[in-house]
């Protein structure tokens, strides 16, 4: 397929929150942000992506704007796992790990895309059978440091109809109320977001076992610290990471280490479809569990889907619990409950709303 025009674009859509808004993020998290690539072949398909985010949307849109699409542009792609490769080694001097592969992968996203639109049929489908037809879904809320807020905010999503639940809480007060609101039987994990010390865990081990968490995902700083990881695996203490590593060397190295019992890669950080694909193969290897990092809305959120549909080692997904102002493509319209349905159509799947883009876009 011949790339004959390319464009990026930033979106930022605010979401009502309760609470401050800061905790994860280093300054108040209160609007969903869009780094999105619009591809356009040779035959007038239009295949889109989406690079991680967040407060990084700017620098993602640079990247690709300046390294990236200029030597896309009037190229044609026959293999798209050895563009992404090709791209990596090309610019690798510029940071292998963080917004250099965020700007890949987006780009990435925006091929298969295109590519699925080429050849009339989902992503899903071009990865593998494509078989499932709606993947399960675990509810993601931020982090409020308030134990009435948390609770609250648990008895909210299980009113919307998700049955397991993902805290973003680091104090031990807040984390209990949840489990009390949530009760014994409900499944409830716990990603503090390198939040906590070595010395922390051991010292809180036995409260943090009580609490029957499904897992502990990014416990300690730095998330790539495998042997601190490790020994603090158990069978009844699972550990789950792999959001903020990129490529699959860094997946390699935290299974070889026996790192963790579940790993995260998130396609907008990861490297792409390509490289998460690649990342899969790792895990199977070394039997891990994968429950992807995915609390984004746009390309990001629909690969996701196709990825889990095309690989049945996706055991779940992940929805980001805030309400957007609008909608940048329609997900709660294939949501019931904790399900999400998968688009059948070709491509990703992926609709922008066009009147909301122009409305949110920013850059």
């Amino acid at each position: 397929m011949k790339i004959v025009s390319a464009e990026t674009m930033v979106v930022e859509i605010p979401f009502q929150l309760r609470g401050t808004g800061v905790g994860i993020m280093p300054t108040a998290w209160k609007s969903l942000e869009f780094a999105l690539v619009r591809l356009e072949d040779e035959r007038g398909n239009v295949g889109w992506g989406e690079g991680f985010g967040y407060f990084t949307v700017d620098a993602t849109k640079a990247i690709m704007d300046q390294l990236i699409l200029p030597t896309l542009i009037g190229t044609t792609i026959e293999d798209i796992p050895a563009w992404n490769l090709q791209t990596q080694r090309r610019i690798h001097m510029f940071g292998r790990y963080g917004v250099t592969m965020f700007a890949i992968g987006g780009v990435d996203l925006a091929l298969w895309d295109l590519k699925g639109k080429r050849e009339g049929v989902s992503v899903s489908k071009l990865l593998g059978n494509g078989q499932r037809t709606s993947i399960p879904f675990y509810c993601s809320p931020v982090r409020y440091a308030d134990p009435k807020l948390a609770a609250m905010t648990c008895e909210e999503a299980m009113k919307a109809g998700f049955s397991d639940i993902k805290l973003h809480e680091i104090a031990l007060k807040e984390i209990a109320a949840c489990r009390e609101v949530l009760g014994d039987t409900r499944a409830m994990c716990v990603d503090v977001n390198c939040a906590w010390t070595k010395d922390f865990i051991d010292a809180n081990r036995a409260e943090l076992e009580e609490l029957n968490l499904s897992w502990l995902e990014e416990p300690i700083f730095p998330p790539e610290d495998f042997e601190a990881l490790a020994e603090r695996r158990s069978s009844s203490f699972p550990i789950a990471a792999g959001e903020n590593w990129c490529t699959t060397q860094q997946f390699r190295s935290a299974l070889s280490a026996g790192a963790v019992d579940i790993v995260q890669p998130s396609v907008t950080k990861v490297g792409g479809i390509s490289e998460f694909a690649a990342v899969l193969d790792v895990a199977s290897q070394f039997d891990a569990s994968v429950m992807p990092h995915s609390p984004y809305f746009g390309p990001g959120f629909f690969a996701s889907l196709q990825l889990a549909a095309a690989f049945d080692s996706v055991k779940a997904l992940e929805w980001n619990f805030v309400q957007p102002d609008a909608w940048l493509a329609d997900v709660e319209g294939i949501r019931r409950g904790d399900v999400v349905n998968v688009p059948q159509g070709p491509g990703l799947g992926f609709e922008p709303d066009m009147d909301v883009l122009k409305r949110y876009r920013r850059a």
